[in-house]
């Protein structure tokens, strides 16, 4: 029997203010010793009263407006109870009945497939277990980090639809600013839920959950993985059991850990130590009126001006697109990006911190005249990235490495007399005139070599026509 997969997703976005959602400390963890950003709030020891950060309420309209979604004027925190030993309060503070984002959709660059959000709410985070043969350690640094939890609705039906909705949500996210955009960090992590049933049925199937993933090829993976898991169940006449699983990336599998809580079994309730969330629609317009370009801006400014597939590659770098809307030949600077930078090794860390757009115009304009080769000018760009030389203009940049090309013809007719007088040249110059014309770039090599790199290659080739004829 065929089955047809249905496919939902939620999604956790861990919003990059500068505190936790209900207390004032640090929120970036990365690299801090465990458990060394947490107040009392965070261990909810008795008589601490969370405070809401004005802040994630920013964030959560911007993100909001990203995903073409509704902001509710009114919105409220509810208590979510559980027990779990990286969670000290036994409950997590969440929205479930009137959560601040409503209903939208994310479009899929590829197709244009609309993928509905149902509703994305705040909430703050659990801490952070790690497991050993014997005894297990909590790191609470995590607790009450604000994320947002956006929910779509089950309109993905293939592992590709999943993955290119993931990655499109990312690139919302990350341009919109609300997060650091880290999956290695867990700064966004995806559950997926899949479900089958029979071609043509009215009724969606049980359904699994696969949790934390934190990578779209692992989506991807983890979703081909279910489908074939639970067509092999369905065909034996076996039920697919409704539950949580986890993903092993190195196996390839998921593993049944927990049967799937309803929402009864969290015991909801209003969070009586926070008021309502009260917006006005003026303040939700001027928050609104902050979210910077998105991707769909920057296809649209580019079109045409950038190849289509160099243009999906730098779109993986925010801060790379708002640098290039400040460059004039923004052709020949995104190749230098797509083609120089992306291919080393480090290309992640150097984008930390990117050239000014008056060191690239600069640098594209020397090129434009000739004074740099492609060569030149891409040893120059490098340089923008060295910290030793990344505040330095492009032609002091060019005149230390030594790159820049000759262009005084005098001086290049005089090299080229040198190199035509060398016995060597002489057979080359004989089959140029004999209808040869393969041989002019050997000549030009000889041009190159005697400037010791620095002639500018076309006028050389000019001048030695020239002189040839």
């Amino acid at each position: 029997m065929k089955y047809f997969p249905t496919i939902g997703i939620e999604c956790h976005v861990q919003l990059s203010t500068k505190t936790k959602l209900f207390s004032e400390v640090d929120n970036d963890a990365r690299g801090k010793e465990p458990n060394s950003c947490v107040s009392p709030v965070d261990y909810a020891l008795p008589g601490m009263l969370p405070r809401l950060n004005g802040e994630a309420i920013k964030f959560a309209i911007r993100a909001g407006r990203a995903m073409n979604c509704e902001i509710n004027t009114s919105s409220r925190f509810d208590r979510k109870h559980y027990f779990y030993p990286d969670s000290p309060k036994g409950y997590q503070i969440t929205q479930f009945y009137h959560p601040i984002i409503g209903e939208g959709y994310v479009e899929l660059p590829e197709d244009g497939k609309k993928i509905r959000i149902e509703h994305a709410h705040l909430e703050g985070d659990a801490g952070k277990l790690t497991h050993f043969d014997t005894y297990s350690l909590v790191d609470l640094n995590r607790v009450d980090t604000p994320l947002i939890e956006i929910v779509s609705m089950p309109d993905m039906h293939s592992a590709k639809d999943a993955h290119d909705y993931c990655k499109t949500l990312w690139r919302l996210m990350c341009f919109a600013e609300v997060t650091n955009g880290d999956l290695y960090n867990g700064n966004m992590r995806f559950d997926v839920n899949v479900s089958l049933a029979p071609e043509g049925s009215d009724e969606l199937g049980t359904r699994a959950e696969v949790k934390n993933l934190n990578s779209f090829k692992s989506v991807e993976r983890a979703v081909e993985y279910e489908i074939k898991r639970q067509s092999k169940l369905l065909d034996k006449g076996e039920k697919v059991i409704q539950e949580t699983r986890g993903w092993n990336d190195a196996t390839g599998e998921t593993t049944g850990q927990r049967s799937k809580e309803e929402a009864k079994d969290y015991r909801y309730m209003p969070e009586p130590d926070l008021p309502p969330i009260n917006l006005s629609e003026e303040f939700i317009e001027a928050e609104s009126k902050k979210l910077p370009l998105m991707p769909k801006d920057y296809r649209e400014k580019f079109n045409g001006k950038i190849a289509e597939d160099t243009l999906e590659i730098l779109l993986d770098y925010p801060a790379l697109m708002k640098s290039l809307a400040e460059v004039k030949d923004v052709k020949r600077v995104s190749n230098w990006f797509a083609s120089v930078l992306l291919a080393e090794e480090k290309s992640a860390e150097y984008l930390n911190d990117l050239p000014t757009g008056k060191q690239l115009n600069d640098l594209a304009e020397m090129t434009e005249r000739g004074e740099l080769s492609s060569t030149g000018a891409k040893e120059v760009f490098l340089k923008f990235f060295d910290p030793e030389m990344s505040k330095r203009d492009a032609k002091t940049i060019a005149k230390e490495l030594g790159v820049i090309q000759e262009n005084d013809l005098g001086e290049l007719e005089k090299i080229v007399d040198k190199v035509l007088a060398d016995p060597a040249t002489k057979q080359a110059q004989e089959d140029f005139k004999n209808g040869q014309e393969k041989v002019i770039g050997f000549l030009v090599g000889q041009v190159m070599k005697e400037s010791r790199g620095k002639a500018n290659p076309s006028s050389a080739q000019q001048i030695l026509r020239k002189k040839l004829q």
